[in-house]
């Protein structure tokens, strides 16, 4: 796959630069929000665009403030403006992904991007996009032949040339895996969105 055959996700100039965009299959937007902890009488229904103020209004110290989900066919898409705590933190994605299958792209500026793969709780495989090779969880080799098609090597050299694109090419892969394109009607979506708990 080309620079050309990529793009980001839609929104994401939006989002700026830590955010977190997932997919839970078969589970409701409301059931995921319950799982992933928020405030369940702040749920209300919002815009793409008024997610991202929402959550920059109530931004936590290290993780987003406000969160929103959207039904995408057989999939609840999860965006995490300013947070990341899907892709990396158990005690998040261990209930959202319980009896399910969650799919995760993080791009962090300040520490490293993520992408995550993860079934019934359990990392089947998880990498930074940067470095495709150093793989964990489980199944690490689970979805290589799908990270070839997409331009993340799986055997990338470190010492070499870096990955270009390594995001979109994330992205790639998590539509690889959902079915699911990523097209710019995903900002039209109504999305219900939530106050995270804080700890």
């Amino acid at each position: 796959m080309t620079p050309e055959d990529l793009s980001y996700f839609p929104g994401h100039e939006t989002l700026e630069d830590i955010y977190c965009v997932s997919f839970v299959r078969a589970l409701s937007p409301e059931e995921v929000l319950r799982r992933f902890g928020v405030e369940e009488d702040t749920m209300e229904e919002v815009g793409f665009d008024e997610l991202f103020e929402r959550s920059t209004e109530t931004m936590r110290d290290d993780a987003a403030g406000f969160i929103g989900a959207a039904k995408v066919g057989d999939w609840t898409l999860v965006v995490e403006p300013g947070g990341w705590q899907l892709a990396v933190d158990s005690g998040i994605y261990t209930p959202v992904s319980r009896g399910t299958e969650l799919v995760s792209v993080c791009r962090h500026d300040y520490a490293s991007d993520a992408f995550a793969y993860i079934v019934d709780g359990t990392p089947v495989v998880w990498f930074d996009p940067a470095l495709p090779n150093a793989r964990s969880g489980s199944d690490p080799d689970r979805l290589v032949d799908k990270m070839r098609e997409v331009g993340l090597d799986p055997d990338h050299d470190s010492d070499g040339a870096e990955i270009d694109h390594p995001l979109e090419r994330s992205f790639a892969l998590a539509s690889g895996i959902t079915g699911l394109a990523f097209s710019s009607d995903i900002l039209d979506l109504p999305f219900l969105g939530a106050e995270t708990l804080e700890d």
